[in-house]
């Protein structure tokens, strides 16, 4: 089977192009896809913790460090020891924080109000059922015993 051929080339493909776009139509606000996907991630009231940030991202919470810095750095977040366990830290937004969320919201909603206005509901649910059911099977997957 050639590479080209793969469900998973096509997945990582799609999702490449995807990351470019929104990073295209997000860098003249001067973030990134993945700033602005965090930024949407963090909790309003209750902040996010860095586990959790990392988790949504896919990455250890040490590779989240650099990145969480940058943030800092750009006045976007702020990091506070979680009250409940003082071994975790939350992150939460500054007021410049939730304008860039604001805006990385909209971006989200006008590039999925465009897919949706040129996929069909029933492909658009076909998709979905196959990228759940895609999941599922990556998840349940055990390899055979290789001789």
């Amino acid at each position: 089977m050639k590479q080209q051929e793969t469900i998973d080339y096509f997945l990582k493909i799609v999702w490449q192009t995807m990351a470019n776009r929104y990073n295209q139509l997000v860098v003249e606000h001067g973030i990134t896809q993945s700033i602005g996907y965090l930024l949407i991630n963090i909790d309003e009231k209750e902040g996010t913790t860095v586990s959790r940030a990392a988790a949504l991202l896919g990455l250890k919470s040490t590779s989240l460090s650099r990145m969480l810095s940058q943030l800092e750095q750009m006045g976007l977040i702020y990091r506070e020891s979680n009250q409940g366990d003082k071994r975790s830290v939350k992150i939460y937004l500054t007021e410049t924080g939730r304008e860039k969320r604001r805006m990385a919201r909209r971006v989200v909603k006008a590039f999925n109000n465009y897919l949706n206005d040129h996929i069909s509901e029933k492909d658009k649910n076909y998709l979905t059922a196959m990228l759940k059911k895609l999941n599922q099977l990556t998840l349940d997957y055990v390899p055979e015993e290789q001789d």
